[in-house]
């Protein structure tokens, strides 16, 4: 294989140490050239630049140790585990393992020594990790502590840290001798993107390390800048691609969104009816509308855009609505279907898992112009679907998708016309960071609930009391209702997320045998996992463990319990959207917030808003006081979009200076503009076009 001269803009798959297999990997994490590895910044830091004396360790806290391995045996109590007891001097520590082979467990030969780095907890028999991260030597003196802080990255199935660590090394090496990438960027002040992205990945001393685990530190804010800026800069050029061109006009929208609620079985909200009018506002224009939709979780969005559908229909265009899953596309088409069919409009349904036959009637009907609203998932992006007269396009639950999939259905409007686009969101966010964080779109806010909406009772409780919980679920659902279990684990694979929600769900089927318990995680293929929804939703499943992939979900509305465990470990906006799972029925619902004590105040802070309120906005809003400059760098949160650093809650003080430095380079630098947005978005040109 010849390899091509190396450059930022190189395939990964050249490095050294890379390859093709390692290459595809890469890929799923958004790493295809060089300079892609710069901006995967790390998710946290861990300080393992001393070791701690095993006489000193202390639960709860993160250390690195080295130890004497003095046996190892696997149990099979109350799980198969491997069990490793190591020493020091006089003082133990016992490494534990759920996760492993023959050949790791067989590596423990008595005699050799481990370095060790994990959490501390106090088990039956003394100190313990489990599943530390290690590495094994023949001797004490082969292992030694790192001289820096380690960063900890996203990761995936196959590429692990050490190896992203070496990879990002060569990364920083060729970005040192790139001319473009080291040209100066007007307006932004601190350490040029080099030296910040140098320190930020590789740490050198204390003060440093205090500084970067703040947030604090003037590296991290010059990066922070660059990203919010880039995204400022890409959503204005994208609007002004978008708003340039002719959009098909929808006359007299506003009797279409009469006519729709006339025939409903409920009355629009005051705050339904307002957002309708401006939506009726933009369809009545020559340009596209691009706007944005926000609603809590219950206060009738689909309702409103279904108005805007029947607004097109009766103009004698299409509409199509796109949802994230296929299970949530068919809830939308029934929804449709049932609120159109008296109007003589005409919904169909269109997914990747259709039958040949069924497939090919739906695109016939598409093409033909007989389907006035399409209603479908990433199928509706292809090719083989041909509009005749597209002139609506429906998004729900934007950050699922992305700017550049919304936008792949611009060319198939009517020739020379870009349809208009309607976005809707579940993700309650104050309206000035809306305005940050979708600059290419008008913001539109139902903040208002429909009457007679029973709230959802919210108990936190100790998970010293799972045998109570367990006891309130077997009884629920022996009465008839449904339930969901959450597992919340934290970590950056999605492989040791499936395998924490299957060992759950094993526990759970011990625990509770007369129930059928289903599985969904984010490692079952699509088909699996809309197989496991669609038996939930039948009723053939009466509990159903997840990650948090049901976070936006299908409307089940006999599931009335929501067990969320280790609810400490997530921000409050997350916990709120997982709580909208349940409260859909007439059925008194309950959220019960399993923790692990001893909670930390902001942990304590956030559970108690939880359990006082079910507003998404003053949620929002308690969410951004409550995370503030102080939370550690990139502890996972439930990225509104796909920010690298930036934080838009946190960081929201600083929308206003770069929206006005984002007017200023457009006007003045459209070189930086594109070579800002290609480092931190991608290709400009792409953005705009797909």
């Amino acid at each position: 294989m010849v390899r091509p001269p190396l450059t930022l803009q190189t395939s990964v798959q050249y490095l050294r140490g890379a390859g093709p297999a390692l290459a595809q990997k890469l890929r799923a994490l958004g790493l295809s050239q060089v300079q892609d590895l710069l901006f995967h910044l790390p998710l946290r830091y861990e300080d393992r630049r001393r070791f701690t004396p095993l006489a000193d360790l202390k639960e709860g806290g993160e250390v690195l140790v080295r130890a004497k391995v003095e046996h190892q045996e696997v149990r099979y109590s109350p799980r198969r585990n491997l069990r490793v007891a190591v020493s020091e001097q006089d003082s133990w520590l016992l490494l534990r393992f759920f996760f492993f082979n023959q050949t790791q467990a067989a590596n423990f030969k008595p005699g050799s020594w481990v370095r060790a780095y994990g959490r501390l907890r106090q088990g039956k028999s003394g100190m313990e990790m489990i599943h530390p991260e290690y590495q094994l030597a023949a001797t004490a003196e082969e292992l030694t502590p790192e001289k820096t802080l380690t960063p900890i990255y996203p990761a995936s199935t196959g590429v692990t840290q050490p190896r992203l660590r070496q990879l990002i090394r060569q990364a920083l090496e060729l970005a040192s001798t790139d001319p473009v990438f080291n040209l100066a960027l007007p307006g932004l002040d601190g350490p040029d993107t080099l030296s910040a992205l140098r320190l930020i990945h590789q740490p050198q001393n204390d003060a440093d390390a205090q500084q970067l685990l703040a947030l604090a530190h003037p590296a991290q804010r010059r990066l922070i800048r660059e990203e919010l800026l880039a995204h400022q800069l890409s959503m204005r050029v994208l609007r002004r691609q978008v708003r340039g061109k002719p959009a098909p006009r929808i006359v007299n929208a506003a009797a279409g969104v009469a006519a729709l609620e006339a025939r409903l079985p409920f009355r629009y909200t005051n705050a339904q009816r307002r957002v309708a009018a401006e939506i009726a506002r933009d369809l009545d224009s020559a340009a596209p509308m691009l706007r944005l939709v926000q609603g809590d979780v219950g206060s009738g969005k689909t309702a409103v855009a279904a108005a805007a559908l029947v607004a097109a229909a009766r103009a004698g265009f299409q509409g199509a609505l796109m949802a994230p899953t296929e299970l949530l596309a068919e809830q939308h088409a029934q929804t449709l279907q049932a609120w159109l069919a008296p109007m003589d409009i005409t919904a169909c349904l269109l997914k990747g898992t259709q039958k040949k036959p069924q497939r090919a009637s739906a695109l016939a009907a598409i093409k033909s112009g007989q389907a006035q609203i399409v209603v479908g998932t990433h199928a509706v992006f292809q090719q083989s679907a041909m509009f005749k007269r597209l002139a609506l396009v429906v998004v729900d639950e934007q950050h699922r998708f992305g700017v550049q999939q919304r936008l792949a259905l611009r060319d198939k409007g009517p020739a020379g016309l870009t349809p208009h686009q309607l976005v809707m969101t579940a993700t309650p966010i104050p309206r000035t960071l809306a305005q940050t964080l979708y600059a290419d779109l008008d913001v539109s806010v139902i903040d208002e609930l429909p009457p007679g909406r029973k709230p959802i009772i919210t108990v936190a409780l100790s998970s010293e009391r799972r045998a109570e919980v367990l006891a309130r679920i077997g009884k629920a659902c022996a009465s008839g209702r449904q339930a969901y279990w959450v597992c919340t684990l934290i970590e950056e694979s999605e492989e040791i997320e499936a395998q924490a929600a299957e060992e759950t769900a094993r526990t759970l089927r011990a625990e509770l045998p007369e129930l059928k318990i289903g599985l969904v995680h984010g490692r079952l293929k699509p088909v699996e996992k809309d197989a496991q929804m669609q038996a939930f939703k039948a009723g053939i499943t009466q509990l159903l463990v997840a990650t948090t992939v049901i976070e936006v979900g299908v409307d089940v509305p006999n599931a009335s319990i929501l067990i969320i465990d280790n609810a400490e470990r997530l921000g409050l906006a997350q916990l709120h959207q997982l709580r909208g799972r349940v409260g859909r029925g007439a059925t008194e619902s309950q959220c019960v917030l399993l923790y692990q004590p001893p909670l930390s105040l902001t942990a304590q802070a956030r559970l108690d808003v939880m359990r006082k309120t079910q507003d998404g906005f003053l949620i929002a809003q308690r969410d951004l006081e409550l995370r503030g400059p102080g939370e550690l760098l990139g502890r996972r949160q439930t990225g509104l979009v796909g920010l690298k650093l930036a934080d838009p809650l946190r960081d929201a003080a600083l929308g206003a200076p770069l929206q006005k430095l984002a007017d200023e380079w457009l006007e003045r630098h459209p070189g930086p503009c594109s070579a800002l947005i290609r480092r931190w978005v991608g290709d400009v040109e792409k953005y705009g076009q797909v």
